[in-house]
């Protein structure tokens, strides 16, 4: 278990590029959905390499014949419905805003836990709670001063990609073949939403033309620190204990970490606002519910 919450925390720091990158290139004036798709398009070969130094390319390829439905399913969903709208929703406002909203995937994945024939463990929620009220104090100064239209839209984005992971990884988990390893399941996955990737780069192209290099170039890094590094990290701390829905919780928990990393980078990089006193409260208060949902874990 200790391990497993190392590599989550660990993953979370990688996560944070996600959010400060895909915040960088909107201030830039690079269209979101661009920033989606090159992600994706960048990891598959770097995984490939990986899972071919494995000697796993074949392995990949009997696993997802066996069932490609399942495949192509989930893989869109863990991947393609996770990373489109959380995307865009970095249009809406600062890094640390997205990643403090983000972390409603810490409730969807208890919820989702009755899906998967085991009970939601309750401690566990309470401490998602704690959470979430955190990050609310976080985001408080925030929302004034946005409009409603813009905060409604970044919340039912957000919302729907904070269901959308847990839900693919965990189904993935489900039905994938135990021998594949954590990096050969993660590149099955990308290579199976490549599909729903190519729809969007043909949209993506037909209004707003091709990316810029810089767009490309920052895309690159977080295909690599949040594309592979921190969910090879981040899969491999959940397959770890996958089987255990208390430490599972946990486990996505960590990913409230995102928030602490996001809001450092955001400041250091991009110029963003120090949080207000309400603010350092919340982070105080996710601070608090980590370390309880660690030790109830």
């Amino acid at each position: 278990m200790r391990r497993a919450l190392f590599y989550g925390l660990l993953a979370s720091l990688f996560f944070a590029f996600t959010f400060i990158f895909n915040r960088s290139m909107n201030l830039d004036d690079g269209y979101w959905l661009w920033s989606a798709v090159l992600r994706y398009v960048f990891m598959l070969p770097i995984l490939g390499v990986l899972v071919w130094r494995q000697k796993g390319i074949r392995k990949v390829t009997l696993e997802i014949k066996k069932q490609p439905f399942t495949w192509l399913l989930w893989s869109t969903v863990g991947f393609g419905l996770f990373y489109m709208p959380l995307s865009m929703a970095s249009v809406y406002g600062e890094s640390w805003f997205v990643a403090a909203t983000w972390q409603i995937t810490i409730v969807a994945g208890v919820l989702l836990t009755p899906l998967f024939g085991k009970r939601i463990p309750v401690k566990n929620l309470l401490c998602s709670g704690i959470i979430l009220v955190g990050i609310f104090l976080l985001q408080l100064s925030h929302v004034r001063g946005m409009e409603t239209d813009g905060l409604l839209t970044a919340l039912a984005l957000i919302i729907a990609a904070g269901f959308a992971y847990p839900l693919g990884n965990r189904k993935m988990m489900q039905h994938a073949c135990a021998e594949l390893t954590t990096v050969q399941r993660v590149f099955g996955m990308t290579l199976c939403s490549m599909p729903f990737w190519i729809l969007c780069a043909l949209y993506a192209l037909y209004t707003n033309g091709m990316p810029s290099g810089g767009q490309a170039v920052q895309s690159a890094v977080v295909a690599v620190f949040s594309g592979v590094i921190a969910t090879v990290l981040f899969f491999e701390a959940t397959n770890m204990v996958k089987n255990n829905p208390k430490q599972l919780a946990v486990i996505e928990a960590t990913q409230s970490g995102e928030v602490l990393f996001t809001l450092a980078g955001g400041i250091l990089f991009l110029g963003d606002a120090l949080p207000a006193a309400a603010g350092m409260a919340g982070i105080l208060i996710i601070v608090v519910g980590m370390v309880l949902n660690s030790f109830w874990g």
